[in-house]
């Protein structure tokens, strides 16, 4: 039986190949803000451009990156606004972590558009991964199974965050915070739309994936040194895979604060129906 072109796409976009190709292409157009960053990043960083320094211009080109998505329409207001505020979250992060009493990692470039030891544009590297999860919500049509409460997930949000200050002081709490991850959200599934078909995959193992992918991204960072950590400074090495936790963790609270976004956004809809 001869095929139609449409039977015959439509049968290929079912083949495995075609399902993770359509996958690494959803991906890659809901991580849009991060991708744009990163090609930034590598411009910058190989091409001299005059009057600025690098971190005012990547202020710049992330500033425009954001207004671009959101005048087209690629983001929604009320998404810009929770990246917004998970900028303010890394930004805190990052005067505490690079002030010289912590002294955990260094921008060793100067700039203009600064607060303390801290260029500006990195607060929009934070913005990137809320921007990916707040546009995979959409892209991939996402919908989650076994969810916890959650007044459970803003609690371990709150803890993680102060665990990242607190551990210089007193004891590192984020193996019992892996723990409550496993716990709230062992039994969670998250499902999402592939050629129109729904598939789904435990949450866990999908947070992991995309933790190790900002690992990646920041090997890129520290390689074309935007930012080092101490143990770079003389000689530059692959960052370590311990920092996948640091950065699962760091994404479990953008995860949650978008989930409350939509889980409030859902509530006031239905109030007004």
């Amino acid at each position: 039986m001869k095929l139609t072109k449409h039977q015959f796409l439509t049968r290929v976009r079912r083949l495995p190949a075609g399902v993770l190709l359509a996958f690494g292409i959803r991906q890659a157009w809901a991580a849009l803000f991060g991708g744009l960053m990163l090609v930034g990043i590598i411009v910058t960083t190989y091409i001299h451009l005059p009057w600025l320094s690098q971190y005012d211009w990547l202020f710049l080109w992330a500033i425009f990156i954001q207004l671009m998505m959101l005048v087209t329409k690629l983001e929604k207001p009320h998404e810009v606004l929770t990246i917004l505020l998970f900028h303010l979250v890394g930004l805190g992060m990052e005067l505490f972590k690079t002030s010289s009493a912590i002294g955990s990692w260094s921008y060793p470039g100067d700039a203009f558009f600064k607060v303390g030891n801290v260029p500006l544009f990195s607060g929009f590297m934070y913005a990137a991964v809320g921007s990916y999860i707040a546009r995979s919500w959409r892209v991939m049509q996402l919908s989650f199974t076994n969810y916890p409460p959650r007044i459970w997930t803003v609690l371990l949000a709150v803890a993680i965050y102060v665990n990242f200050f607190t551990h210089h002081y007193v004891y590192d709490f984020r193996y019992f915070l892996f723990a409550a991850l496993v716990v709230l959200y062992g039994r969670s599934h998250v499902e999402y739309v592939i050629n129109t078909r729904t598939r789904r995959m435990p949450l866990l193992v999908g947070l992991v994936l995309i933790a190790f992918f900002i690992w990646v991204a920041e090997n890129i960072g520290t390689f074309t040194k935007i930012w080092l950590y101490p143990s770079q400074v003389q000689q530059w090495h692959v960052v370590g895979l311990e920092k996948l936790g640091s950065w699962l963790l760091l994404m479990v609270i953008s995860f949650i604060m978008i989930d409350i976004l939509y889980a409030v956004r859902a509530k006031l809809s239905r109030a007004h129906s």
